[in-house]
């Protein structure tokens, strides 16, 4: 699956020092001291002898001072001692909440939900500056803004908002809509939810509503290969095949239903749930590519991968999120998981990740088939990355401290002899995904595009005012911006931040998470109430577009207030977040995956 002369392309420029050059440093640049010379010759090189010797310890004594590993490592490696060296010390009082800050993030929630609630309650969408909802079909909505938002409220002590939506939910919601609906979105927003809902509150109603709409999105897995439809008419409980796509289905989305319905089973003991998606993963595993990677679409008919683009980013994501998610689900038990996990995350680093050609960012590419004049497949590389992907360096981080350890559970942050040497080697990755999408956040407002552009030397992108490593495809200084530049209110990038911090107590993440919290409360806060996407993140004030995803109070506000919460709450060793950032338990049972 190599690139081609991709490879060559992406070799970092680097000056080199002329042969001419070389020779010229190796003349000889002092004469031969004449007889009455020579003593002055060698006192003044005895005389310098030891100016260099300083400067050579001190240079020596700076590194080892910076990374005493140098030194420690073979040194104790030698006498027979254990090399674990931290690299950052253990402290539990970086994980107490900053109660300002947090307290700052549960604010722009009641913001964004008392806005909604006034002007679009029970509404699947809000649109703050129009002050109004739409649903996402003619026959009427599900309520998905409301179900998604539950769980953070709880979450946040709000119990007075918390008391209203429930009694919506409890008496005005209704599954019985003629109409199709998306079966992935509705599972991870809508079940996830409720499910999540539950698992906080005990409260039977949830399990109630969760159950009546499984079963109307059970039928979508009829299908010969058994991979769920991507649309389910709820009314009808019949499953629909998406027109757009040919009638195939996302690998991301057949693939990312598994801890909802598995944990909707673990509570009702219907197995029918468990069986019908670990039935999508065995299909998925007998088709695999060789890589461990997976393109994003699947026929539904024979179970088979479709030749089309293979990526971190949409259609491709959760996939690679729900491969570890399922291993910790089920507290680290199912190793078929943790099998296909760890050979994804070898695909991955084979064929995926990539440095940047002038300051060495990590980031993620695609791979796009094509082919040749012959009509041989070639896989094209191309150094794209959507926002979606900045969730990756996260799970990378998670991925390590768990599928990638020696012991169980692991220091905070792992010790080197804790992890793996795949282990170590995701964690690295992990951390400079962050760093990287961080650095896409270099913007006018502080806030990343969608999809970012990384450079290449065959790219022909010049000028001052662009980035070294990474641009926005298509955008021009007064021209209108293009679909990439606009930022829609998405989580990934402060969910990486999340685990990251809860795994190492770094600072840092919190520096960073409070930087894209006031970025966002200063450009996309409405005043009038709620808060809204806008079309170009290089541009000063922000244009705003009329529309507050759900995802907004579901996850980018949930993952900033955990961030500077304390890490008693909702503590990693005790739950998973499913890929909508509702939190479920991790469970214990006797069922083990059969294939």
């Amino acid at each position: 699956m190599a690139p081609g002369s991709e490879a060559e392309l992406r070799k970092r420029n680097t000056p080199k020092t002329s042969t001419a050059d070389l020779k010229a440093e190796g003349k000889e640049k002092q004469p031969k001291a004449k007889a009455n010379g020579d003593s002055r010759a060698k006192e003044s090189g005895l005389s310098a002898t030891p100016f260099i010797v300083l400067v050579l310890l001190g240079a020596v004594a700076v590194l080892v001072y910076q990374n005493p590993a140098v030194v420690t490592e073979p040194l104790f490696e030698f006498l027979g001692f254990d090399t674990d060296v931290s690299p950052v010390e253990p402290t539990r009082t970086g994980f107490v909440a900053d109660v300002e800050k947090r307290d700052a993030v549960k604010a722009a929630f009641r913001h964004a939900w008392l806005a909604y609630e006034r002007d679009a309650m029970g509404d699947d969408e809000y649109h703050p500056i129009s002050h109004k909802g739409t649903n996402l079909t003619e026959a009427g909505g599900i309520g998905y803004t409301v179900i998604d938002s539950i769980d953070t409220m709880l979450i946040m002590g709000l119990q007075d908002e918390y008391e209203r939506a429930r009694q919506w939910v409890a008496t005005k919601l209704s599954f019985d809509q003629d109409a199709n609906f998306n079966t992935f979105e509705t599972t991870i927003r809508v079940l996830g939810g409720l499910l999540s809902a539950y698992a906080l509150t005990n409260d039977s109603m949830y399990i109630e509503k969760a159950v009546d709409l499984a079963d109307r999105i059970m039928p979508a897995f009829d299908t010969p290969a058994r991979l769920p439809t991507s649309m389910i008419n709820l009314a009808k409980r019949q499953g629909v095949r998406a027109e757009d796509n040919k009638g195939l289905v996302s690998t991301a989305e057949i693939s990312t239903l598994q801890l909802e319905f598995r944990y909707l089973a673990y509570l009702t003991d219907n197995d029918d749930y468990w069986d019908a998606v670990e039935k999508v993963m065995r299909t998925i595993r007998s088709s695999s590519l060789t890589t461990g990677l997976a393109s994003i679409f699947m026929n539904p008919e024979d179970g088979r991968f479709v030749l089309s683009a293979i990526r971190l980013g949409s259609r491709g994501d959760s996939y690679y999120e729900y491969l570890l998610k399922q291993y910790l689900q089920t507290n680290l038990t199912e190793h078929v998981y943790q099998e296909m996990y760890n050979g994804a995350m070898d695909g991955v680093h084979g064929h995926l990740i990539k440095k940047g050609q002038f300051t060495g960012l990590t980031y993620t590419s695609e791979l796009i088939p094509e082919r040749n004049p012959r009509g041989e497949i070639q896989w094209r590389l191309t150094p794209k990355q959507d926002h979606l992907v900045c969730f990756f360096g996260g799970s990378l981080m998670l991925g390590a401290a768990t599928s990638g350890a020696t012991t169980q559970p692991v220091s905070i942050p792992p010790r080197p002899s804790e992890l793996t040497p795949r282990g170590k080697r995701d964690w690295q990755t992990g951390e400079a995904l962050i760093e990287t999408c961080m650095q896409t956040h270099d913007t006018a407002t502080g806030l990343a595009p969608e999809i970012v552009h990384f450079r290449i030397p065959s790219d022909g992108v010049v000028g001052s005012g662009v980035p070294q490593d990474w641009y926005i495809k298509g955008a021009q200084p007064g021209a209108p911006a293009p679909y990439d530049a606009r930022y829609i209110l998405r989580p990934e990038t402060v969910e990486s931040l999340f685990l990251a911090y809860r795994l190492t107590g770094d600072d840092k993440y919190r520096r960073y998470g409070w930087k894209i919290f006031e970025a966002i409360e200063r450009h996309c806060r409405i005043e009038s109430g709620g808060y809204a996407s806008i079309i170009n993140v290089d541009q000063v004030p922000a244009v705003h577009e009329d529309k507050m995803e759900t995802f907004l109070m579901s996850e980018t506000l949930k993952y900033l207030y955990l961030l500077f919460e304390d890490d008693s709450v909702l503590p990693l060793s005790k739950y998973v977040f499913n890929t909508e950032a509702h939190p479920l338990p991790i469970i214990s049972t006797t069922r083990k995956a059969n294939f």
